[in-house]
């Protein structure tokens, strides 16, 4: 049984990718931290694909949780390890600086740097131990680029492309790879608050993504093709910052 880990997986891109890898013959863990229904939405539509997972509920942001449901998971499942891992869990809350709180700030540093951190350290040791894994981390556009108003997201962001090319190097003679996906405007619920009539015009290609546009690079980069790429952050943004 091949296993993969998708953080964030009930709704959007992390949906996107649980399916993608359902389609390439993964048993899907779909992480999630409050919505069990869609959770299960997203384990229906692998199920779909003739796959099968289950659902995970912990907050990537809770350093004992994570270990705690990892821990567990693998105790009961002693024949198999999971081999590929998607971080993709993350939140927005936009503000600019000067009118930023600490709980904002945190908030969004704790769930997509620390929760990676947390995740990734405890998965990992398996796939070093059994000489392969896949890490996929999602940065985004505000990491490369800086969006104004996403100050924290941009940190957040631009600290995950850091860290994916220095994991990269640690773990590549063990057949380890790391990569970054950096999406552009993607049509999400995290999205769903911002102005696409305005902002597509910012686009080359005129129009925002979907997260099967997301799905498509992260199937790749989670391949046994991709066994020579890693350090790297592949952008999917239409153009928008190349």
């Amino acid at each position: 049984m091949k296993v993969a880990l998708v953080t964030g997986g009930s709704r959007g891109i992390g949906r996107a990718c649980s399916v993608k890898l359902a389609e390439m013959g993964y048993y899907v863990l779909v992480n999630y931290q409050s919505n069990e229904t869609e959770a299960n939405n997203t384990l229906s539509l692998i199920r779909e694909k003739g796959s099968d997972g289950e659902i995970l509920r912990f907050d990537v942001s809770k350093k004992e949780e994570v270990e705690a449901a990892i821990e567990q998971w693998q105790a009961a499942h002693p024949d198999t390890y999971i081999e590929v891992l998607v971080n993709n869990a993350g939140v927005r809350r936009d503000n600019l600086m000067v009118w930023m709180t600490d709980e904002d700030w945190n908030k969004v540093l704790d769930t997509s740097l620390n929760g990676f951190m947390y995740i990734t350290r405890v998965v990992l040791k398996n796939m070093l131990v059994k000489k392969y894994g896949r890490i996929v981390n999602m940065a985004s556009l505000s990491g490369l680029k800086g969006l104004p108003g996403q100050t924290n997201y941009s940190a957040a962001k631009g600290a995950i492309i850091a860290a994916t090319k220095a994991l990269a190097q640690e773990v590549a003679k063990k057949h380890v790879t790391v990569n970054a996906v950096a999406p552009g405007f993607i049509r999400t619920d995290m999205t769903q608050d911002l102005d696409e009539s305005q902002l597509k015009a910012l686009i080359p290609m005129g129009h925002f993504g979907n997260p099967e546009d997301v799905s498509e690079v992260v199937g790749f980069l989670a391949s046994k093709g991709a066994c020579y790429v890693t350090g790297q952050v592949v952008s999917v943004n239409g153009g928008l910052y190349t």
